[in-house]
């Protein structure tokens, strides 16, 4: 498996903002009706609308839960952890189009995870639970 230091922040975030861009222009293709969900899984995706689009978001968490308790079980074996890879990239795409379908984009999140750093998880989620958020 690929070291988590093997691509700079930089090229991570580029490649997320590059499939958003690619995302958030097959949505703009399906709205002008020139996508077929048909043809396009992303149309697809952006046909069923908010809840379709939640609900597999759901689904790939699921698996990407269950493929990371089977690589778990097996000790980490290599499969097992290609799978669980993945899944999560499964899980992060479907994200992506949730994110687009909201007219967010993967930096957004990103600029949440800076603001948080060096703020204790703990201490975050006691503040969003005061502010009501939780």
């Amino acid at each position: 498996m690929t070291s988590p230091n093997n691509k700079s922040a930089s090229n991570l975030d580029s490649a997320l903002a590059h499939l958003a861009d690619v995302v958030d222009q097959r949505r703009d293709a399906f709205k002008a009706g020139k996508a077929d969900p048909k043809i396009s899984y992303t149309a697809l995706l952006f046909s069923k609308g908010d809840d379709g689009i939640l609900k597999k978001i759901g689904e790939e968490a699921t698996e990407t839960v269950m493929a990371a308790k089977d690589a778990r079980q097996s000790n980490l074996a290599p499969e097992q952890q290609k799978l669980l890879v993945g899944e999560v990239a499964d899980l992060w795409f479907h994200c992506l189009i949730a994110l687009s379908q909201f007219n967010l984009r993967p930096e957004d999140v990103i600029a949440e995870l800076d603001r948080r750093l060096g703020t204790s998880g703990i201490e975050e989620k006691a503040a969003r639970k005061a502010a009501g958020n939780e």
